[in-house]
Order: structure tokens, then C-alpha cells, then sequence
């Protein structure tokens, strides 16, 4: 990951295809190491294609991703009303009940 963001600072920076050089450049001003193979395989794979080109793909792929909360949503929903409220009304009475457990007859302010 370190390596992508040093990749997208030498893009931003101007840099339109950044060497291995200059990636590692960027991450000894900061003093992290990076493995020298990794560094030249990024650079080969994104060499010559752009990058905001490459994010835009990236965002598009991902929103065909599932994500699996809405799944649970739509089937809570068709599941119905009614049994929203008797799940509802149990969980006042359990509220209402620790209240009067955590009062137990003294106040911390008295």
C-alpha cells in the first residue's frame, strides 16, 4: 500500500510515470523500506496507462461488488411490520427494568 501512495504522490506531483527510482526516492524521505521487486513490478504494470483512468475503472468494478448489508436490509423489510413491533416493545421493557436495577434506591449526587 505504501508503495501505490508513494506511486500516486510522483503522479500528482507530476510525474506522469514515476521509476522505481522515484518511488523509492519517496519513501527514503520518510524512512521506510520497500522491496525493490515489488517497487519495479508496480511500476512495469502501470507504466504508461493513467491513473485517474485506473481509478475510475477500479470504482466501477467495485460497485458491481456486493457488499452483503443490503441483502439483510430487504429481507428484514419483507419480513413485515408486525413482528418489528413485538420485537420492538420486549426491548422497552428490558430498558425499563436495567433503569430501575441501576438506580437501586441511592443517587451518586445526593
Amino acid at each position: 500500500m505504501r508503495i501505490i501512495a508513494a506511486y500516486m504522490l510522483a503522479v500528482l506531483g507530476g510525474n506522469e510515470n514515476p521509476s522505481p527510482a522515484d518511488i523509492k526516492s519517496i519513501l527514503d524521505s520518510v524512512s521506510i523500506s520497500a522491496d525493490d521487486d515489488r517497487v519495479e513490478k508496480l511500476c512495469s504494470e502501470l507504466n504508461g496507462k493513467n491513473l485517474d483512468e485506473l481509478i475510475a475503472e477500479g470504482k466501477e468494478k467495485m460497485s458491481a461488488v456486493p457488499m452483503g448489508g443490503g441483502a439483510r436490509a430487504a429481507g428484514g423489510a419483507a419480513a413485515g411490520g408486525a413482528a418489528d413491533e413485538a420485537a420492538a416493545e420486549p426491548e422497552k421493557e428490558e430498558s425499563e427494568e436495567e433503569e430501575s436495577d441501576a438506580d437501586m434506591g441511592f443517587s451518586l449526587f445526593d
